[in-house]
This record gives C-alpha cells, sequence and structure tokens, in this order.
C-alpha cells in the first residue's frame, strides 16, 4: 500500500512539473529541454543521458501543441522555418548519435557549459 501512494505521489509531481514545463515552452516557443532534463535528473534521480533522451520525447508533443497555436496565429515565418527545420533535424539526430557514446559527466558538463553560455547570451546581448 506504501508503494502505492508513494507512486501517486511522485506521479502527481511529475504533472505538475509537466505542466510548468509545457507553460514554459510555449510561452517562450522553446527551451523547455533546459528546464526538463535538471528536474529528471535532480528532483527525480534520473540518470543523466535517460534524463536528456526523455526531454527530447516529452517535448516533442509539446512543441506540435505549440507550433499549432502559433500557426493558427499567423506568428510563424515559414521562409526562415523550413531551413531551420533542416539543420534542427539533422543537428538532433547527430546529437542523439553522440549522446549514446559519451560519458554521462561529460553529457552534465556540455551541458552546464551551454545552459551558462545561453543565459550569459541571454542577459548582455
Amino acid at each position: 500500500m506504501n508503494n502505492i501512494f508513494v507512486k501517486n505521489v511522485k506521479t502527481k509531481w511529475i504533472i505538475l512539473f509537466g505542466a510548468l514545463i509545457g507553460l514554459i515552452n510555449g510561452f517562450f516557443g522553446g527551451g523547455g529541454g533546459m528546464v526538463v532534463v535538471p528536474v529528471l535528473n535532480k528532483l527525480f534521480g534520473m540518470e543523466q543521458k535517460k534524463a536528456h533522451a526523455t526531454a527530447i520525447f516529452v517535448i516533442l508533443p509539446i512543441s506540435i501543441a505549440s507550433s499549432i497555436i502559433y500557426i493558427t496565429h499567423s506568428s510563424i515565418n515559414f521562409g526562415s522555418g523550413w531551413p531551420v527545420i533542416l539543420g534542427v533535424v539533422g543537428g538532433g539526430a547527430l546529437g542523439a548519435v553522440l549522446l549514446k557514446k559519451m560519458d554521462n559527466m561529460v553529457v552534465k558538463l556540455v551541458f552546464a557549459i551551454l545552459i551558462l553560455f545561453a543565459s550569459v547570451n541571454m542577459l548582455l546581448f
């Protein structure tokens, strides 16, 4: 009985954080992965590589839902979007292959550097 209670509480927290991450992704048009990975890794104890892979899996439906809303509000520049899509798909495939080959600590370090770089860039430029 106790395991069911713990599982239900954990599930409720995952749903709550999932809603928050969906809100962030929808509001900013992306970036949910920067929140999903630390939440899965630190709060729910998921291994670093699995947290990244799960984040990618989770972000797809969020991105589709957000895209539908952006399309219905004519907020997308399709001329610039298609080349970006090609780059993202190619880079995503390459990243998935590299993720399998990298050590968890290296993945964590690269991710931390990317977050730091993005933060400084957002603040200063």
